[in-house]
């Protein structure tokens, strides 16, 4: 479930301009609330809690729950961070 984070936000995400790389800097505060059982349908919501400069671009601190198809608590729910790096 972890690991569906970033190819979800990756369809979430707008394309970004002035920017050539996009960075998985880490997740915090990872929750497991609820099994995927095989075959599951899920989703991913994304919710930017904050964006920060850092050096060669910015950081964003996004909110994300992993959702299931026909479930009321979420698989998943965690704070990720992303790096958006400017090119040179």
């Amino acid at each position: 479930t972890l690991s569906l984070v970033v190819p979800l936000f990756e369809q979430a995400l707008p394309p970004l301009e002035g920017y050539g790389m996009t960075l998985n800097y880490g997740l915090n505060r990872v929750r497991f609330t609820s099994p995927v059982p095989v075959g599951s349908r899920i989703r991913g919501r994304f919710t930017l809690e904050d964006l920060e400069g850092v050096a060669q671009g910015e950081q964003a601190r996004v909110a994300v729950t992993i959702e299931l198809e026909g479930q009321e608590k979420p698989a998943c729910v965690a704070e990720a961070l992303f790096r958006f790096l400017r090119r040179p």
